[in-house]
């Protein structure tokens, strides 16, 4: 079957997502900079889903470009890492409106780790489907990003316990990670075009 409509209901969930966390930005009700100054932890909070988000749904557009097909496992996959980024805004609420307490720490880490769980899933199943001789094979490789995210996110959890807001700065960490561009399915697709179109040139002049 083909991607058009997995590409579009994915845009739309996570465009929804990032619209639901900025409305639990509050407006004070008097017009001065010291109103602020309790939102902050919900604005730093808010900043760090954002930027998650985009990057899910970056990687996620990278992703299903290599793809030339889905089936249902593949549609199943995707849905499944859908409901742990529905998950980010609640768990962005309760961490910023509790001032980066463990325990809301702690969960908003576990959502990063299964949502990074089902995005290595969903990465599996597309090759399963495509082949391991494939262009997102071969783009994707082992996948040695996507591996360390959820080790460092499992061991900044823990942290926790001594200052609540530590895992956050792994979590950043991380997120910054992400933000250098990871180029390799590009790069694969513009190979590919020009092989073609080296293919059709050498066909033509023959």
């Amino acid at each position: 079957m083909t991607k058009g409509r997995i590409e579009a209901f994915s845009d739309a969930v996570i465009a929804i997502l990032m619209t639901i966390m900025v409305l639990e930005l509050k407006a004070p009700d008097k017009p001065t900079i010291a109103q602020l100054r309790p939102l902050i932890p919900t604005l730093l909070s808010y900043v760090l889903s954002f930027v998650y988000l985009g990057i899910y749904w970056n990687n996620h557009h990278h992703l299903l470009q290599a793809a030339e097909h889905v089936d249902g496992r593949v549609l199943w996959a995707n849905l499944h890492l859908l409901f742990w980024l529905s998950l980010v805004p609640f768990v962005t609420s309760w961490m910023g409106e509790n001032h980066f307490a463990a325990q809301p720490v702690v969960l908003y880490g576990g959502v990063l780790v299964f949502a990074g769980i089902a995005y290595f899933i969903l990465t599996r199943t597309l090759i399963a489907l495509h082949g391991t001789k494939s262009t997102l094979a071969t783009a994707l490789g082992s996948d040695f990003k996507g591996k360390i995210s959820v080790v460092l996110y499992l061991a900044a959890m823990p942290l926790a316990l001594w200052i609540s807001w530590l895992p956050c700065v792994v979590y950043a960490i991380v997120a910054i990670m992400w933000l250098v561009p990871d180029r390799r399915i590009e790069r694969r697709l513009t190979a590919n075009a020009q092989g073609d179109k080296n293919g059709i040139s050498d066909r033509g002049s023959a």
